[in-house]
């Protein structure tokens, strides 16, 4: 390859292709903050800080879905500018997905455990 052509490829490689680029602060703010999205969480149930368990869960759950946007916007770098908008899109169809299948995920525990073994079946088995 000659100079000329080198000059022309350099061109094609330059960081304002619409594209966000995260930068060392931004990703130690992201580890930061899902470091304390986890801890949290975690105090939270060892401790038995709040008076139930239902309480706990969906605590919990809304700590999950922060640190799933934190996740999203801190190392996969969406925002609202970026791709012409479908970044924020995508974001919201993730939000979307993680309330469904959280909720979904609940219910059926919930399900399971007032249906599998009814306390007057375990009660003869001694």
């Amino acid at each position: 390859m000659n100079t000329d052509t080198h000059a022309a490829h350099a061109d094609h490689h330059h960081h304002g292709d619409g594209h966000a680029h995260g930068t060392f602060s931004t990703y130690l703010l992201g580890f930061v903050l899902s470091v304390v999205l986890t801890a949290i969480p975690f105090w939270l149930v060892m401790s038995g800080a709040l008076p139930s368990k239902q309480i706990t869960a969906l605590v919990i759950m809304a700590f999950a879905v922060v640190q799933i946007v934190v996740h999203m916007i801190y190392f996969l770098h969406m925002n609202t500018t970026s791709e012409n908008g479908w970044s924020m899109m995508a974001l919201i169809f993730t939000i979307v997905m993680v309330v469904i299948a959280l909720s979904g995920s609940l219910w059926v525990m919930s399900h399971l455990n007032s249906n599998m073994m009814p306390m007057h079946q375990m009660s003869g088995m001694n």
